[in-house]
């Protein structure tokens, strides 16, 4: 798997049926919002005519994407890509008041993965884990999409399958329950997953129609940090 996900959204309703809706949405309103995830850092945009989804998901370093639409402030930034996703930053947590807040972030050279739900600043589920590092991080009830991945209905069998080889350190394999949780929050996925349970749903959002803006994050001067 080539996945890599950075993603925070803000959300009044399903995530999915809003971005079915969504344009770029207005640029002050992104732009706003990528300079609440970057404080301190001079915000500009940068020179791409739309940024796919599909791309931003995981954007560069230095770049910030962001959508602001009606019901909806999604920004994909590397910058939280945290591996406790409860130490987010307060004042992140605080602009979801009232809000669904996800945080979604997995990275497929390390086959780990991050995800959290706050429900109104209250966090409600945390999870951080990779097969070197073990559960870093598991807050919360685990939500019901979850638990056939914990009860071992989808182990990740070896490959070739050598009998000497040492068995998978996790009951599944981080990546595929990261694209079953993109599926949950936002009605994607990236690359697709095997072993789907009865009860999978379907994706509904084509992430290469939603465009986001593009940002380029840098250090503000001292007469900028101090305006």
């Amino acid at each position: 798997m080539g996945a890599k996900t950075a993603v925070l959204a803000y959300a009044d309703d399903v995530i999915a049926n809003l971005l079915q809706g969504a344009s770029k949405g207005e640029i002050d309103g992104a732009g706003a919002l990528a300079a609440r995830v970057r404080p301190g850092h001079r915000i500009d945009a940068d020179n791409e005519e739309a940024w796919e989804l599909a791309d931003a998901l995981y954007p560069p370093e230095g770049t910030v994407c962001a959508l602001s639409a009606p019901g909806l402030d999604l920004v994909c930034d590397q910058e939280v890509m945290l591996d406790r996703p409860s130490e987010l930053p307060q004042h992140l947590v605080a602009a979801g008041q009232g809000r669904r807040l996800y945080l979604h972030a997995m990275h497929s050279v390390v086959d780990w993965l991050a995800f959290a739900v706050w429900d109104d600043g209250k966090l409600v589920r945390s999870l951080s884990l990779s097969p070197d590092n073990g559960i870093i991080e598991d807050i919360g009830e685990r939500l019901p999409f979850e638990l056939p991945y914990w009860e071992g209905r989808h182990p990740v069998e070896p490959y070739p399958p050598f009998e000497d080889e040492e068995p998978y350190s996790l009951p599944f394999h981080p990546l595929e329950l990261g694209e079953r949780a993109l599926l949950e929050f936002f009605g994607f996925y990236v690359e697709g997953f095997s072993g789907g349970d009865d009860d999978t749903p379907e994706p509904i959002v084509d992430i290469w129609d939603v465009e986001l803006h593009g940002f380029r994050v840098t250090a503000a001067s001292q007469d900028e940090a101090t305006a």
